[in-house]
């Protein structure tokens, strides 16, 4: 499973408590429509980085059935280089209403030599969440599930946007926080943990970085597995700016390349 998390993962909060399915949301004051992230994909190929991909993050002002919010999408792209070693295309597909809360989700993967396709509706009835999850296996096999819960769950894109909008004063170093994500086979039992604050340089720039760091870790077949640990800046961005990722078919690294349409201005960057 450590494949299909390859990118897109923050952390979450408490949630806030407000009525309806504004339950599931959160305050944004990390970004805004028309913002959008660049990043460079490196493969350790023999000890060496090689430069193996891209992807790339953009945010604009959305419409699902009605409901205004957010539309987000992450496209990565591998290039011949990894080619030959793990085939990778996935685009992700994101609508939330206004305060983050999630209504739709898509994501369209070739890892490998398998395509699938997931799917996510969200409605809150009674506040509860209801996930109606849509499956399209390497078969091409439909599979349709329903599911309620009565906390809130997001997918790989929402909690993403969610948690850029924590308050890391309020985290201590080695604390656990949980993340209900599911897709549309599962809910993974998984968490974040914060490990402290660090300056980062950068790989493929000469710019330094205050940062945030976290673990991404994932519980399976009895054994804990660290996914992703990544550096988000330390400020009120909390854009990502480097992703250190251990796969099933070795470590891959995310370097930020560019950004524009930030909402706030950019404090942690180091001069």
């Amino acid at each position: 499973m450590q494949h299909r998390i390859f990118f897109p993962l923050l952390l979450t909060l408490l949630m806030s408590v407000t009525p309806a399915h504004a339950q599931c949301g959160i305050e944004n004051f990390a970004f805004s429509a028309g913002e959008s992230l660049k990043y460079d994909l490196y493969f350790n190929w023999k000890f060496v980085w090689v430069k193996v991909g891209t992807a790339a993050m953009t945010t604009t002002q959305g419409n699902f059935q009605g409901k205004k919010g957010f539309r987000s999408s992450l496209v990565t792209r591998g290039n011949s280089k990894l080619d030959g070693v793990f085939v990778m295309r996935d685009t992700l597909l994101s609508y939330t209403d206004e305060d983050l809360s999630p209504l739709y989700f898509r994501k369209g993967a070739l890892e490998g030599k398998r395509y699938y396709v997931d799917e996510l509706w969200y409605t809150y009835p009674n506040q509860n969440c209801h996930l109606r999850m849509h499956r399209i296996t390497t078969s091409g096999e439909h599979i349709w599930q329903d599911k309620e819960y009565k906390t809130c769950i997001y997918d790989m894109m929402s909690i993403f946007l969610r948690a850029r909008n924590f308050d890391a004063s309020k985290l201590k170093e080695g604390q656990n926080i949980p993340m209900p994500i599911s897709d549309a086979w599962r809910l993974s039992n998984s968490w974040l943990k914060f490990t402290g604050r660090t300056t980062l340089k950068m790989k493929n720039t000469k710019d330094k970085y205050r940062c945030l760091v976290f673990s991404f870790i994932e519980r399976e077949d009895g054994k804990n597995h660290e996914l992703i640990r990544f550096y988000i800046t330390d400020d009120k961005n909390h854009m990502p700016v480097r992703l250190d990722m251990f796969l099933s078919f070795g470590s891959a690294k995310a370097y930020l390349a560019s950004y524009k349409g930030l909402r706030n201005d950019m404090e942690s960057l180091v001069k």
